[in-house]
């Protein structure tokens, strides 16, 4: 198949705060977006880049990963928490960028934290975005749990009375002192990866390494990489 034929590489990249964090290593890769990227009024969700073959999708955070796995997008930033919910077999992480750290932690009322023991725990309700992985790491210490998914405004579901707990991304920590919460324990520390559709690396392999390359050369300068074998 002829370039001029040639379908485009898409790159899903996250709207918020990782979007702000990933674009210098974006850009330092050699990857420009068209001018309407960066305007915030613009309603348009793909856009062209300098690159002839590449074009970039702007989505939300969770939604990067189920581009990439079902070969909506090529490759992908997408945070750890997402990766370790999900499990998505056609999606391969080869690099830590290092953007957009935060942890993913079990809260609760700050009234309960001088009289609770996690160490007696057997049954924990839990409100969460993240319920397999609340599952799992409950499980590992014998203890079932209950998950209440929720979407967003977790802090709230405890002073409503939906739960005692939660589990969610936890950065400064602001959030959760002015809700009247304390982070009790940490399940994992969460940045975003560069991830890659399996089955596009398999079929396009040197256009896919490349940008993976430019990447790593990119991570060099600035950062130690965190990459899979």
């Amino acid at each position: 198949m002829s370039s001029k034929c040639k379908k485009k590489l898409v790159l899903a990249l996250p709207k918020g705060r990782i979007l702000d964090e990933v674009m210098p290593l974006v850009r330092a890769a050699g990857i420009e977006p068209e001018p309407n990227f960066y305007d915030d009024g613009a309603r348009q969700l793909r856009f062209t880049t300098n690159r002839l073959d590449l074009d970039i999708v702007r989505v939300r955070s969770f939604d990067v990963a189920t581009f990439v796995a079902f070969g909506a997008a090529d490759l992908g930033v997408v945070g750890a928490d997402v990766l370790m919910e999900f499990d998505y077999a056609e999606i391969y992480a080869p690099i830590d960028l290092g953007v957009g750290y935060c942890r993913l932690a079990v809260a609760e009322p700050e009234e309960m934290v001088g009289s609770d023991d996690p160490g007696t725990w057997s049954h924990v309700r839990v409100a969460t975005k993240y319920p397999e992985i609340t599952r799992r790491h409950f499980a590992q210490r014998g203890v079932q749990a209950e998950c209440i998914k929720l979407s967003g405004a977790m802090e709230l579901a405890p002073n409503l009375g939906l739960c005692r707990r939660i589990v969610d991304l936890v950065s400064s920590g602001d959030t959760l002192r002015a809700n009247g919460l304390v982070e009790i324990e940490q399940i994992a520390e969460i940045t975003s990866s560069l991830a890659v559709n399996r089955s596009a690396w398999k079929t396009r392999p040197e256009e896919i390494g490349q940008l993976i390359e430019d990447f790593r050369k990119v991570l060099a300068k600035t950062k130690p990489t965190k990459e899979v074998a």
